[in-house]
């Protein structure tokens, strides 16, 4: 007699969703710290070094 398998193979796949309007909007986010970052960067060198 051949053995019975009762176990049930389940199988899951996950299928990772990509909001094009999200990922947008976080790249918009992070340019926009880039360009703060920069332009503080460059007050600091324009006009507050010159004066030391």
């Amino acid at each position: 007699m051949e053995p019975v398998n009762d176990r049930e193979i389940k199988e899951t796949r996950i299928e990772k969703k990509t909001d094009n309007s999200e990922v947008m909007s976080t790249f918009i986010k992070y340019a926009a710290y880039l360009i703060i970052f920069f332009g503080v960067l460059y007050f600091l060198v324009r006009y507050v070094f010159p004066m030391f």
